[in-house]
């Protein structure tokens, strides 16, 4: 069975950065990129907040070229998913849904967060175009257009909160008649203007042209009917779930399923040897580019680990 001095579990802009630092070090990175090869960036459009893109980069595209710079310095690529890590003992055996078996000496886990969305029909393939999980990347594009957001905890009225700096109005559409944020999340949401509640409430329906989202049917359950409300945009404020899953508990996480860093501001796990970077790891930024800044910091700690224990 091949052992590799580091493999990086996931892709994105973490494990992409990790994968570039890796080579360059000349530790040779074994990257298995999973189902989504990329992540979350290539099912945007316009990127504008990454730096050295002053027109803006096409999300698919930064994926692409970041891809690339790690391959030209000697990154392997791998586009299978890891069903299984054992990590009771070094190397570690990392096991492949292909069939593929690995010895790993370090583990970068980068395999991100899963924003949660309604499972309406048409959902996944309207995102970019009227549909979104994340306001901070596209906020930018609603400028003085009405906005929806489903959701009724801290992230949603995140969300809203952040989208009335562009849009006219925003919409939160909750399925109770309370909500489940913290209460100053809460009072900050109600005495803001350009917000408005919709009680009582679930989506049933994306409704779209050409163009996009054009609007939402909404059912509400006390009354019992089904609305047509226009919109420009639609944010899914329910929460993210991070890709933890297949590690079985090997890793420590927080309640929620984030990896807690051990050796904060270090990127270490609780397992020696094993490093996590990226939204598995972060449930507050969860941006392009502190992603890759925590791709980064967790390739020279691999690469620190390695120098210590050869």
């Amino acid at each position: 069975m091949e052992t590799k001095k580091v493999i990086i579990i996931g892709s994105g802009p973490a494990g992409y950065t990790a994968a570039l630092y890796s080579s360059r070090a000349n530790l040779e990175p074994l990257v298995i990129e999973g189902h989504e090869p990329g992540g979350q960036l290539t099912t945007t459009t316009d990127v504008e907040n990454f730096p050295g893109f002053p027109e803006g980069v096409m999300g698919p595209e930064l994926m692409a070229n970041m891809k690339k710079q790690a391959q030209r310095f000697g990154t392997e690529f791998l586009t299978t998913h890891v069903t299984d890590v054992d990590m009771s003992k070094r190397p570690f055996k990392v096991t492949c849904e292909n069939g593929n078996e690995f010895l790993a000496e370090t583990i970068i886990i980068s395999t991100g967060a899963s924003a949660k969305y309604l499972g309406l029909p048409n959902e996944k393939e309207l995102i970019g175009k009227g549909v979104s999980a994340c306001a901070t990347c596209d906020g930018f594009f609603y400028r003085d257009k009405v906005v929806h957001v489903v959701g009724g905890g801290d992230t949603a009225m995140e969300e809203a909160s952040f989208l009335t700096k562009f849009a006219s109005k925003v919409y939160v559409v909750h399925r109770r008649d309370t909500l489940r944020a913290s209460k100053p999340m809460q009072e900050r949401c109600f005495n803001n203007p350009k917000i408005e509640f919709v009680w009582d409430s679930e989506v049933k329906e994306i409704v779209f042209d050409d163009t996009g989202v054009t609007g939402i049917q909404v059912y509400n359950s006390k009354t019992d009917e089904t609305t047509l409300r226009k919109t420009d945009g639609l944010f899914m404020g329910i929460g993210h779930s991070p890709n933890t899953g297949f590690l079985k508990g090997q890793i420590q996480t927080d309640e929620s399923g984030y990896i807690v860093p051990t050796n904060a501001p270090h990127p270490d796990t609780n397992v020696a040897g094993v490093f996590a970077c990226g939204d598995v790891q972060d449930s507050y930024y969860r941006q392009a580019i502190s992603a890759a800044g925590s791709g980064c910091m967790a390739a020279i700690r691999a690469e620190r680990f390695l120098e210590e224990h050869e």
